[in-house]
């Protein structure tokens, strides 16, 4: 390669001149790499705080399903009941 080609002298002097330039941009990574962590803890948070309403969820419909199948159960027994008290009130 020529020295008209890549003349480094011109390169380092461009880059010194880009020197607060590249200290600002470095900072804005900075700040935003610090917000990106943060996002990532945040939705990591949100995450398990999903998954515990989820297995709340499915607790608390389980006991439903449990006080229904109960009631279900109760309303058949007071419904025999009321039949046999009809029964015995006709054969008397």
């Amino acid at each position: 390669m020529k020295d008209d080609d890549l003349d480094l002298d011109n390169l380092i002097d461009a880059a010194a001149g880009f020197g607060a330039a590249s200290e600002t941009a470095a900072t804005n990574l900075m700040v935003l790499t610090q917000r990106l962590d943060q996002l990532l803890a945040e939705c990591a948070r949100l995450a398990q705080d999903n998954q515990a309403l989820r297995a709340q969820h499915d607790a608390l419909q389980a006991e439903r399903d449990a006080l229904r199948d109960k009631y279900e159960q109760a309303r058949a027994r007071i419904e025999a009941m009321i039949v046999r008290l009809k029964d015995l009130e006709q054969s008397s």
